[in-house]
């Protein structure tokens, strides 16, 4: 029973598989701007026939835009969809139309003398961002750049699909860490000086530190906050956004906490944490369509964790948040 139970498994992997990458070969066939219009009515067709996460994505944007009114809301639904279809079919153009003679003809970065001073000053550095933009295009570009960074990513449940993203990801130097039992590797990258990519506004669980994003409750790894109190490795709260037209992107920073000046804000981990989602609330705040607002980003705080304060010298939560960072 388990050997057949098991074949039929691997059998929905292979098809899965099979599937994902018949998709991107279509979309690799058609230019970029092929499927632009494609991603345009995909994001109808998303949003208005298969209502998929309709539910979710307006309470979402009803905590962010309380006085919408419902057409917006709307335009903003379709308009994410779109994004993230054009996001799937950028990706997979990007080994053909990005690498070190062109990236320039797509990317334009934002505070550059700035950014490339932390790059280069020899210290750990943490790259914080959201599911905004294209954020993959992002880390790739970074690979591209010389610079690779280390990101902790949690597998997909099928494992060929898992091993076909994770190729594009390392294919230009972005190396993943396990999403488990990592605080030890984690170290010794900061220990070498090296560049941790991390998404800072995955939902935490219980025991998360829980501050204010977008006027609600919300739960943030602790891990972010404390790498940069106990390892001092600067945080740079960075953004990929696309501009005008389908692969072209703007890459900023829009804020900085430096170890050796941190504001009295930013100076314990629930500070520092609502520091950078208030960061992050400016990037999507100018340009919702291209934030993720299908994944469900508030959850409700348990009644017993609510006057519960994250300590910032706590190695439990070092080692714990360590290993959940996404």
């Amino acid at each position: 029973m388990k050997s057949r139970s098991r074949f039929w498994l691997h059998f929905r992997f292979g098809i899965e598989y099979l599937l994902v990458r018949v998709i991107v070969a279509l979309i690799q066939v058609f230019p970029i701007e092929y499927c632009a219009v494609f991603a345009k009515g995909f994001g109808v067709f998303a949003y208005d026939k298969l209502r998929f996460r309709r539910k979710l994505i307006n309470s979402n944007l009803r905590i962010v835009f309380p006085s919408a009114k419902q057409c917006e809301i709307d335009r903003i639904g379709r308009a994410m969809w779109e994004h993230l279809m054009l996001m799937v079919a950028e990706i997979a153009h990007a080994p053909r139309m990005l690498h070190e003679g062109t990236w320039r003809k797509h990317i334009q970065i934002r505070n550059k003398r700035e950014i490339s001073k932390y790059f280069l000053d020899g210290r750990p550095l943490i790259l914080v961002s959201g599911h905004f933009g294209n954020f993959e295009i992002g880390c790739y570009m970074t690979g591209l750049l010389g610079l690779p960074t280390f990101a902790i990513a949690k597998p997909i449940g099928n494992p060929l699909i898992d091993r076909f993203i994770r190729k594009f990801r390392q294919s230009r130097g972005q190396y993943l860490l396990p999403y488990q039992n990592s605080t030890a590797i984690v170290e010794r990258v900061l220990e070498n000086r090296g560049l941790l990519s991390l998404l800072g506004d995955q939902h935490a669980g219980n025991r998360g530190c829980w501050i204010d994003f977008f006027g609600k409750q919300a739960s943030c790894h602790k891990a972010l906050a404390l790498f940069t109190l106990t390892q001092q490795a600067p945080m740079l709260v960075i953004y990929s956004a696309r501009v005008d037209r389908p692969m072209q992107f703007e890459v900023g920073c829009v804020g900085i906490a430096e170890p050796n000046a941190l504001t009295d804000e930013q100076s314990t981990v629930k500070g520092l944490t609502q520091w950078y989602n208030k960061m992050l609330e400016g990037i999507v705040r100018a340009e919702p369509t291209q934030y993720w607002w299908v994944h469900n980003r508030w959850k409700e705080k348990p009644h017993r964790f609510r006057n519960v304060e994250p300590s910032a010298t706590s190695p439990s939560a070092h080692a714990n948040m360590s290993e959940r960072a996404a």
